[in-house]
């Protein structure tokens, strides 16, 4: 009799156990940085971004990714968070706030599929966060996927005032899929060029920024269960973008974090909007059937 209360005290215990670890374990999140206009060009040709840099080399990353066409902002966004190309979700222009195309198919809340609502159809409770610096950008995701939304001056001189509440949110909520999106170096290659000193000078300016982000996801006690992500929407020749060359259209991916290799140079083709994919596979989100975008699964451990 003794034995048996022994053994159901230590099963008990076990099971108690056994419960506070599922119910410790950590959900899953994403940090999507996107830097406006960063070409891949850029980074292969001696930019000064040391924070960057180290992120591909502890993480997966790929140079030579290639943009939809136009190779100018509002298509590649609504790309990146749509899974798809123009030809299926429609926006086709550098503006476009709206489709400029019927979208192939639109969710109840009237948008073509997005990375947003995706998960929301996987969990309704996953905390989603969208800051971002240029208007444009409102348009180009599913906000009613979204709980915070917040335009912000991400890129200014003053950053690590104008970054602070950004900092916060995350170390106070810990979002599940939170975006960041700056609208540079896209201004200082329109102004001074892609190649010039102004450009490059301003890519040391937003890796002190990216260190500032990573820098919360460690204070928030989050790295051990987030992938970061790196984007860029097209890169830039002279002082303009939007057509068929690859310093235009050749854009840098990095993944950084949790289940990611180190060190790993992707080796498959890549279009701008396999990200989307890959964030699903991460999240463990079931992949619309109208996206094009493709999981990079070689990435992950």
């Amino acid at each position: 009799m003794k034995k048996r209360k022994i053994l159901l005290v230590v099963f008990t215990l076990c099971a108690i156990c056994s419960t506070q670890n599922l119910s410790a374990k950590k959900e899953k999140s994403v940090i999507i940085i996107g830097f406006d206009g960063l070409s891949a060009y850029s980074i292969n040709n001696g930019a000064e971004m040391p924070t960057l840099r180290g992120l591909i080399a502890e993480g997966s990353s790929s140079l030579e990714v290639r943009s939809v066409l136009p190779s100018s902002s509002a298509v590649n966004w609504a790309s990146i968070y749509m899974g798809s190309g123009p030809e299926l979700h429609g926006y086709t222009t550098w503006g476009s706030k709206t489709p400029d195309l019927p979208s192939r198919e639109c969710t109840p809340n009237g948008m073509f599929p997005d990375i947003y609502w995706a998960l929301k159809q996987k969990d309704p409770n996953a905390k989603t966060s969208y800051i971002y610096e240029w208007g444009g950008m409102k348009y180009l995701a599913d906000t009613l996927s979204i709980d915070y939304i917040k335009q912000a001056k991400l890129s200014s001189k003053d950053f690590k005032k104008n970054l602070q509440p950004t900092i916060d949110h995350i170390i106070e909520n810990k979002p599940n899929l939170c975006s960041i999106i700056f609208d540079q170096p896209d201004g200082a290659g329109h102004s001074f060029g892609w190649e010039s000193p102004e450009y490059f000078k301003k890519l040391t300016h937003l890796d002190n920024a990216l260190k500032m982000i990573v820098d919360a996801i460690e204070e928030a006690d989050m790295m051990d269960n987030t992938m970061i992500v790196i984007v860029s929407d097209h890169g830039g020749i002279n002082t303009n973008h939007g057509g068929k060359s690859m310093k235009e259209m050749q854009v840098p991916i990095i993944y950084y974090g949790d289940g990611v290799k180190k060190g790993y140079a992707i080796e498959e083709s890549l279009m701008i909007y396999d990200v989307t994919a890959t964030i699903g596979e991460y999240l463990k989100i079931e992949q619309p059937k109208v996206w094009l975008s493709r999981p990079t699964e070689s990435i992950f451990k």
